[in-house]
């Protein structure tokens, strides 16, 4: 919830011009739902892909406020981020219910971009595989192979949020590693293949490096063309 209209079609437009239509990196930008419309009409023609920051789970009715996965397939969305740290904590959203979330977003044809991840608390109490894994088990429950092979899931280490530390790729790659090994458990070596993490510009190479790290859900790095771009070319320019 940053920028405003004016500044979010600008920084599409800025993003459209300046990627390469040759890229071999999926991208995407998920604006708030109020501009989806005039963001999908700045990337219009390029590359770039266009997601939600949320879903509701039923179909339709009675849900003040909320928007649905036909809404956004309706502008053109493709990606719908769900259980985004945030949403998780400020508006107490369960595994259980983003798990409903999930479902519906597949049953819509859209792409869920699952997120996951421990609070410091959590991780100075050396609970973060815990905590990690139970948020997987608890949001991918009852997927088939078929729908967590449309799934993407986020690795989000809640404490590097806004706090001034950061993930190191060591970290990073640890977590993503400990994941990996619970979705072949789950649903086989050939599913487990799509899932990132928060990077910045100048951390995007050596993270997007990491054998179990293979893209980003770029956080504050995004409200800015240079910085989105950096992160953008620091992955084309790995070879996995």
């Amino acid at each position: 919830m940053n920028l405003l209209r004016d500044s979010s079609v600008a920084l599409a437009h800025q993003l459209a011009d300046q990627l390469s239509p040759s890229t071999q990196v999926v991208v995407a930008v998920c604006p708030p739902s109020v501009y989806i419309h005039d963001v999908g009409a700045a990337i219009r023609g390029s590359t770039i892909r266009l997601g939600g920051q949320n879903a509701y789970f039923a179909a339709e009715g009675a849900y003040t406020g909320e928007v649905s996965c036909a809404m956004l397939k309706d502008l053109a969305c493709t990606y719908v981020i769900l259980g985004h740290s945030e949403r998780r904590a400020i508006f107490g959203e369960t595994d259980e219910l983003v798990n409903q979330k999930v479902k519906a977003v597949l049953a819509a044809g859209l792409t869920p971009i699952v997120c996951v991840g421990e609070t410091l608390e959590q991780r100075e109490a050396n609970q973060t595989q815990t905590v990690v894994r139970t948020q997987c088990l608890g949001s991918l429950a009852g997927l088939t192979g078929e729908e967590m092979a449309r799934t993407v899931l986020a690795y989000e280490p809640v404490w590097a949020i806004g706090t001034g530390k950061t993930a190191s790729p060591a970290q990073a790659e640890e977590v993503h590693a400990d994941i990996r090994a619970l979705l072949v458990d789950l649903f086989g070596e050939a599913v487990a293949s799509k899932y990132g993490g928060s990077v910045k510009a100048d951390n995007a190479l050596e993270l997007l490096s990491q054998p179990n790290i293979d893209g980003a859900l770029v956080g504050g790095a995004s409200l800015k063309a240079d910085s989105f771009l950096a992160i953008v070319n620091a992955a084309a320019s790995i070879k996995k």
